[in-house]
């Protein structure tokens, strides 16, 4: 019998984890960190932010570029609308909730480092 697959969590990288953390908080998120004192000294090079059993990672990356390193995950919401309202007042930059040809409501969050969240509910 094959193994199951349980979760998927994306990791996005960032020049700063413990700023990018503070934002996820901004967002809703509960955040958690460790990093190893021995390889940098007094910066925390990974983290997670956690939301309704979704699991995001940071990851301390010296080379990030959001134009080149940014990454990308599609969450689906119970409710997109009202998801963009909780959000609409944070740092990053949102995309307003439209409707799609494929029966979804989606919108997204591009965080400070470039990341971007798309979620999205079912219409009917």
């Amino acid at each position: 019998m094959p193994a199951a697959l349980k979760s998927i969590c994306p990791v996005f990288s960032t020049l700063d984890v413990a700023a990018l953390l503070d934002h996820y908080r901004t967002l809703g998120f509960t955040t958690s960190c460790h990093s190893d004192p021995s390889t940098l000294p007094g910066q925390v090079e990974y983290g997670f932010a956690e939301r309704d059993g979704i699991v995001i990672h940071i990851a301390l990356n010296p080379e990030h570029d959001p134009a080149t390193t940014a990454g990308c995950c599609f969450v689906h919401v119970s409710d997109a609308d009202a998801l963009a309202a909780e959000w609409r007042a944070t740092a990053g930059r949102n995309v307003e909730p439209v409707n799609t040809t494929y029966n979804m409501r989606e919108g997204g969050h591009v965080d400070p480092d470039g990341n971007l969240i798309r979620y999205g509910s079912r219409t009917t």
